[in-house]
């Protein structure tokens, strides 16, 4: 989902860069609190996951790859502001070392994988909690919750950067959304057992490790 440079149009670089950076400011400034010799450390090795995981790109079908996310993941174990700290510096990395994505993209990118999957994804599972509150105590209603927003996550984050490259003027909207789509449905199933699996791995080997008070 990482978009290069040259895709984008002047105005559309300025808008995302714009709302991207509201947005770290707002996340910086609710989560800096965090940032304490205990949870520093967590922070880091969360970001180190998620850097890792995004490297891997998994193929799809007809030539086409996509690759984990991790932003909805990111604010699950740390919340979302942190979570969108996170995704922002993770992404800004890549692009610098790696050259994942462009310079003028960053402000798009950021928006897409990390406040969109991060925050978008932390908000319908705060929504779907609630709906679902009286069913929380049965076994696979936590754990559908979990899966289907960690899905909706990457599925939100496709229709953005499919937005962005629409107003750019880079293809036609239908076949944007379509690839995109499409594409991004098998990568959000892998998203969702990715997030169940360290979300129950946390849980049954190091519940230390990170708080997760906030999902029960």
């Amino acid at each position: 989902m990482h978009i290069p440079d040259g895709f984008l149009t002047p105005p559309v670089i300025v808008t995302t860069y714009a709302v991207s950076a509201g947005s770290i400011a707002v996340a910086w400034n609710s989560a800096r609190n965090q940032f304490d010799e205990q949870t520093v450390p967590k922070i880091a090795l969360t970001a180190a996951f998620i850097f890792v995981a995004q490297m891997i790109n998994i193929p799809i079908s007809g030539g086409t790859s996509g690759h984990l996310l991790g932003g909805f993941l990111a604010a699950l174990l740390l919340g979302p502001a942190a979570g969108i700290f996170v995704m922002a510096l993770v992404l800004t990395v890549q692009m610098l070392v790696f050259q994942d994505g462009g310079l003028t993209a960053l402000g798009a990118n950021i928006l897409n994988m990390g406040i969109i999957d991060a925050g978008g994804g932390y908000l319908l599972f705060l929504l779907l909690k609630s709906v679902l509150k009286k069913y929380l105590n049965r076994k696979f209603v936590l754990a559908g919750i979990l899966f289907f927003s960690a899905w909706a996550s990457v599925e939100l984050g496709a229709v953005f950067c499919s937005a962005e490259l629409g107003f750019s003027h880079f293809a036609p909207w239908k076949i944007l959304l379509s690839l995109m789509l499409s594409v991004h449905f098998f990568v959000g199933l892998l998203e969702g057992i990715m997030t169940l699996f360290v979300y129950q791995a946390i849980r049954k080997i190091r519940p230390d490790l990170i708080s997760l008070d906030h999902l029960t």
